[in-house]
């Protein structure tokens, strides 16, 4: 060895034979990024990563279109990290042995989204880009680390070494004897998210919500995010559409299953109301979920939607050269250009309207809105409000055609005048799904309105 202390370990490491079942994947090995051997900034602990190459046939046995496998991939790395904590062969995974093992708990924590086109939990061990099958086996990267020796020894080398060819054959058992029954079971489980997602502009819907999806969320140190979270414990209901919101029925093209639930139509308006707590806003993030694949258990299985989904809420930032005409026929002082090309430090209501513009512009297929995140006064208008802005409200019933393709979701509580112009409402009352007729909806808040108006009077 030419290296000395950590380096030592790396050359080492790398310089493993491996055997009939797995080697080191030398061909995605970048020293410093995917192999590397370094301290811990206490100087306790030795970090490394190192890719392994399983030489299981996962081709050979599960002979499926290849988009699935991720699911498979994934199946197999959640196993692993189930045995992480009882065999001791796979200690590293855990940081066992060294002063500070909840540093490296995040490499077990368990994962179940099975691929996403956004950069999701890149601190976690999940299926992707380091973590795939093809024809010549599994790839897995491996995180972990050991106790640091003192001198660096030969003695200590060739210890750290062996503890990490310890650490290649325990995870090499498990990925080679997960049944292949379970290893299908996840491949067509991901299979069919992936072409019911292709499938779903040919049906005219950007979304889909199957009767049983459990969208609730769990969140942990490492899964703080929605998209991330796993499934919820405890008393979960479960999503079932009403019969009077006109349910699909699809055929699942992997499985051939058949499954009924919500379609969110092209270019439709579709209201999620109800009063607090009530799980809006989860519903809401599980219709952006949907554009994420997920492990069989996560919940979210057959909550699909198509890519592009674009969100809009209020913030204080920076514009430069927004259009906001949509909502704005003049600007506010304080901001320069004009309603076509405004700059300044936009309000939240100003920052709101150039992402909704925005997201129309580009085509977005699914726009999605919180009341909760959203500027009200860009979603009804108030009697203080100047003519110089039209709210939301009134460009759904007034100018549609504004909305161009872009099919809109919101969530509301006290936005009756915005629900009224939903082309489908649906209720939420102890997280249970209800429709709501839009005409005698619309009939209830004019009568609310004209209550209100004489009560002023």
């Amino acid at each position: 060895m030419t290296g000395q202390g950590p380096d030592a370990c790396l050359e080492g490491i790398l310089a493993l034979s491996g055997d009939d079942r797995w080697k080191i994947d030398h061909s995605h090995a970048v020293i410093n990024v995917t192999a590397y051997v370094v301290r811990s900034f206490d100087g306790n602990a030795l970090i490394f990563a190192m890719p392994l190459h399983v030489l299981r046939p996962l081709l050979s046995e599960v002979p499926l279109d290849l988009r699935g496998s991720p699911g498979a991939v994934a199946c197999i790395i959640e196993q692993i990290k189930q045995r992480a904590q009882s065999d001791p062969a796979l200690g590293p995974l855990v940081g066992r042995g060294t002063r500070f093992p909840h540093q490296f708990a995040s490499i077990t924590e368990p994962y179940t989204v099975v691929g996403s086109s956004a950069a999701l939990a890149s601190d976690l061990w999940h299926a992707g880009d380091r973590n795939f099958a093809d024809a010549s086996g599994v790839h897995l990267l491996l995180n972990g680390a050991v106790p640091c020796p003192q001198q660096f020894t030969q003695a200590d080398v060739a210890s750290v070494i062996e503890t990490v060819a310890r650490l290649c054959d325990a995870v090499t058992a498990i990925a080679c004897f997960v049944p292949v029954r379970e290893l299908e079971t996840a491949w067509i489980s991901t299979l069919d998210q992936q072409l019911l997602r292709e499938m779903l502009p040919s049906l005219g819907l950007v979304s889909f919500i199957g009767d049983g999806a459990r969208l609730a969320r769990h969140y942990t140190r490492y899964r703080c995010y929605f998209r991330t979270a796993g499934p919820k414990t405890g008393v979960h209901i479960p999503f079932a559409c009403p019969l009077e919101l006109d349910p699909c029925e699809l055929e699942l093209p992997a499985s051939n299953r058949t499954i009924t639930g919500l379609g969110i139509r092209r270019r439709e308006v579709f209201a999620v109301a109800g009063s607090n707590a009530q799980g809006k806003t989860t519903f809401l993030e599980g219709i952006h979920a949907g554009m994420d694949d997920h492990a069989t258990g996560d919940g979210r299985e057959l909550a699909v939607t198509v890519p592009g989904l674009c969100t809009a809420e209020a913030m204080n930032c920076m514009l430069t050269g927004a259009d906001v005409s949509m909502f704005f026929s003049a600007l506010p002082p304080g901001i320069s250009g004009t309603a076509h090309a405004a700059s300044g430090m936009g309000s939240g209501s100003m920052n709101m309207a150039y992402q909704v513009q925005r997201a129309i512009g580009r085509d977005c297929p699914l726009l999605v809105i919180d009341e909760d995140r959203a500027a009200p006064n860009l979603l009804v208008r108030s009697c203080l409000q100047t003519h110089e802005i039209t709210p939301l409200s009134e460009i759904l019933g007034h100018d549609r055609g504004k909305m161009g393709e872009t099919a809109l979701i919101f969530a509301a509580c006290a936005m009756d005048v915005l629900v009224a112009q939903a082309d489908r409402i649906m209720l939420l009352d102890n997280h249970t799904a209800y429709a709501v007729d839009r005409e005698v909806f619309r009939k209830r808040v004019a009568e609310s309105l004209e209550k209100i108006a004489g009560d002023l009077r």
